[in-house]
C-alpha cells in the first residue's frame, strides 16, 4: 500500500465517469467539498490485508494529531502505484480503513472507480506532505515474482514511452529524448539510464566541481553505499527518514542504502585524532545516494530515486564559521555566474521534527541571518524548512512550468558532531566539539541538468556540449579535406568532441541535422574552402561565416572550452 498525506485548506472533488465496471454505487454526482482535511491518496496493492489496514489507520491518525486536523478523506489514488490490488479487494480495505478512521474523525471517502476532477490547497508547513508505503511479508507475493513470465517483462520494456502530450517542447524529458542523453524503464523507476551524449555532461559537471573544489582547498573521499542501520540511528536520519530507506539484511544485521552521504563523512573523520591546525577541514563527495519516493510523485530528472550530490562537510571551528559560510556563497556564485542561471534565496528555519536544542538552533539560525545581511543578499525566511539536525541557506531556480526547485544548500550542524562525537585539539591541549557545514552546490546533479536543459532549451555551452563540433563534406570529393579538418582539430584541442557527417544527402539536410542536436559549431568543407585553405563556420543560431582561418577558428574554440563560455 502506498499513501500520500496532504493537509489541506480545502478539497474540491466530482466523480464523472466510471473507470471501472466494479466501483462504487452512488446516488448522485454532485461536488463534495471538505475544509482543512487530511487528505490521504492511497494505492492499496496485491497482497495488502489486515496489518496493512492497521500501519494505515495508525499513520493517519499520527499524522492528523499532529497537524490537529479533525477532517479525514480517503482519496483512492491509483497513480501511486503499478501493482494494483483487484477492485473488490481494494474496495474492501478502503471500507475498513473508513470504518476504523470514523470512530475518531470524521472521514469522508471519494468515491471508487470513478474518473473524479479535483481541486486541492496544500498548506505549506513540513508535515503538510508526506509519503508512506506500507508492504506486506516478502513471502507473501513470493509466487508473483516465480510466475512472471520474460516474455511479459519484455513486451512491457518495449511499450515504455515517454507521454509527451502534457509536456512542454523546452521540458527537460522531451530535450532528453530529442538529444539521446537519459532515458528512464520501468524496471528501474526513479532512475536514470544515462546514454553516452547524457553521461558526457555528468562527466564534464563533475569535471568542472572537481576543479572548483580544488582551487577552495577540499579534499576529496567516498563512502560505501551500504551502511548499518545502527548509523543511520546515531545520526537521526532512521527516526526522521526509515520510511524513505531501502533497507536489507546481511548476516545478522540490517543494513540500509545511503540516502545521503553525510554519516559517511563522519566516520571518515573519526579515523585519526584532528587538531585545530586541520581546521578548517573540507570534505567533498560526489555520493550517490538512494531514496523510495512514490511512484505518483517522480518527474524526469527533477524527482528520482537514485541519484547523485556534489556534497562536502566543512568541519571548523566557532570561530572560523562565518568565513566559511561566506566562502561557500561566494562558490556558489562562480557556478550560477559560469552557467547564467538566475536564482533567489531562502533562509530556512528550524522545522518541528528536529534534533539538538533550542540554545543551538538560536545560535545557528543567528549565524546565517547575519552573513546574509553582511553579504547583503536579498532572501525570504521559510519558516519551518530547516533540515532536522540545523537551519540552511537555499538558492532556488524556476524550471519550464514556473516550478521553483531548490539547488544548491548550506547548512549549520551543531547536532552531527555531538552524535558522532566527533573532536579536535585546541590550542591548550583540550578536546573541542567542531561545528559543521554540510553543503551541495549542484545539488542533486541529476536535477541540475534538468534545470540547465530547460533554461538553455538544450543549447548548452561549448564546453559542456556532447559534440561539440559537427564537419560537413559540401560533396564526396571534399571528404579527405574534412578529413583532414577534422584530424587537425583534434591535434589541435586534445579530447575535443568533433565528428563528421559524410552521408549521401544534401548539405541542407545535414546541416539541419546538427542544429535539431544542438551542436555549437558546424563547419561545412566544398571547393571553395578546400581550395582557399578555409573554413564556413556556423556557430549555433548564427548565420554562416566564409573564409575563416582554422587557426583563428581553433583559438575561438579552445579559449571557450578552457574558459567554459
Amino acid at each position: 500500500m502506498k499513501i500520500l498525506t496532504l493537509h489541506c485548506d480545502y478539497i474540491k472533488f466530482k466523480p464523472l465517469t466510471k473507470a471501472i465496471q466494479k466501483a462504487d454505487e452512488l446516488s448522485d454526482k454532485n461536488q463534495v467539498e471538505v475544509k482543512e482535511p487530511l487528505v490521504v491518496l492511497i494505492a492499496v496493492e496485491t497482497g495488502d490485508a489486515e496489518a496493512q489496514v492497521n500501519q494505515l489507520t495508525e499513520a493517519v491518525e499520527k499524522t492528523a494529531n499532529e497537524v490537529k486536523a479533525k477532517n479525514i478523506v480517503l482519496y483512492p489514488y491509483a497513480h501511486l502505484s503499478s501493482k494494483l490490488a483487484k477492485p473488490e479487494h481494494a474496495q474492501s480495505i478502503l471500507q475498513e480503513a473508513e470504518k476504523r478512521l470514523s470512530k475518531k474523525f470524521k472521514v469522508t471517502k471519494a468515491p471508487f472507480g470513478y474518473y473524479k476532477e479535483f481541486e486541492l490547497k496544500v498548506k505549506g508547513h513540513p508535515l503538510s506532505e508526506l509519503s508512506k508505503e506500507f508492504t506486506a511479508l516478502v513471502e507473501s507475493r513470493g509466487h508473483d515474482v516465480e510466475d512472471y513470465k520474460p516474455e511479459q517483462l519484455l513486451k512491457e520494456i518495449s511499450r515504455s514511452k515517454l507521454d509527451t502530450s502534457k509536456l512542454k517542447d523546452n521540458d527537460h524529458r522531451i530535450l532528453g529524448q530529442k538529444l539521446d542523453l537519459f532515458s528512464f524503464n520501468e524496471t528501474a523507476p526513479g532512475m536514470v539510464f544515462w546514454h553516452n551524449n547524457g553521461l558526457i555532461i555528468y562527466n564534464e559537471l563533475i569535471k568542472f566541481a572537481r576543479e572548483q573544489n580544488a582551487k577552495a582547498g577540499y579534499q576529496e573521499i567516498s563512502t560505501p553505499q551500504i551502511l548499518d542501520k545502527r548509523l543511520w540511528q546515531i545520526s537521526g536520519h532512521w527516526e526522521k527518514y526509515k520510511d524513505n530507506i531501502f533497507l536489507s539484511k546481511y548476516e545478522d544485521k540490517i543494513v540500509a542504502v545511503k540516502p545521503m552521504n553525510c554519516p559517511g563523512g563522519m566516520l571518515v573523520y573519526k579515523t585519526s585524532t584532528k587538531s585545530y591546525k586541520n581546521l578548517p577541514l573540507r570534505v567533498g563527495e560526489f555520493g550517490t545516494v538512494h531514496r523510495q519516493e512514490l511512484s505518483g510523485v517522480l518527474a524526469g530528472l527533477f524527482r528520482v530515486i537514485k541519484f547523485t550530490q556534489d556534497d562536502a562537510h566543512i568541519f571548523c571551528t566557532e570561530e572560523q564559521l562565518e568565513s566559511e559560510i561566506i566562502k561557500i556563497m561566494n562558490l556558489v556564485d562562480v557556478y550560477f555566474k559560469t552557467f547564467n542561471l538566475p536564482y533567489h534565496v531562502e533562509l530556512s528555519t528550524r522545522p518541528e521534527k528536529r534534533i539538538g536544542d533550542d540554545k543551538i538552533w538560536d545560535k545557528a539560525e543567528k549565524v546565517l541571518e547575519q552573513v546574509l545581511k553582511k553579504q547583503k543578499v536579498k532572501y525570504k525566511v521559510n519558516k519551518g524548512d530547516g533540515a532536522f539536525y540545523g537551519p540552511k541557506i537555499d538558492f532556488h531556480v524556476k524550471d519550464s512550468l514556473d516550478r521553483t526547485w531548490q539547488l544548491s544548500t548550506i547548512q549549520v550542524d551543531f547536532a552531527m558532531p555531538e552524535r558522532f562525537d566527533l573532536e579536535y585539539i585546541d590550542k591548550n591541549n583540550s578536546r573541542k566539539r567542531p561545528i559543521m557545514l554540510h553543503r551541495a552546490i549542484f545539488g542533486s546533479i541529476e536535477r541540475f541538468i534538468g534545470i540547465l536543459l530547460e533554461h538553455l532549451n538544450g543549447a548548452l555551452p561549448v564546453w559542456l556540449s556532447p559534440t561539440q563540433v559537427r564537419i560537413i563534406n559540401f560533396t564526396d570529393k571534399n571528404t579527405k579535406a574534412s578529413e583532414k579538418i577534422l584530424d587537425e582539430l583534434k591535434k589541435q584541442i586534445p579530447n575535443l568532441r568533433a565528428d563528421i557527417d559524410l552521408e549521401s544527402t544534401t548539405v541542407s539536410d545535414k546541416v539541419r541535422n546538427a542544429e535539431l542536436q544542438k551542436i555549437p559549431y558546424i563547419i561545412v568543407i566544398g571547393d571553395k574552402e578546400e581550395k582557399s585553405k578555409t573554413l564556413a563556420v556556423r556557430m549555433r543560431g548564427e548565420k554562416p561565416k566564409f573564409g575563416i582561418k582554422p587557426e583563428d577558428f581553433i583559438r575561438e574554440l579552445r579559449e571557450k572550452i578552457e574558459k567554459r563560455i
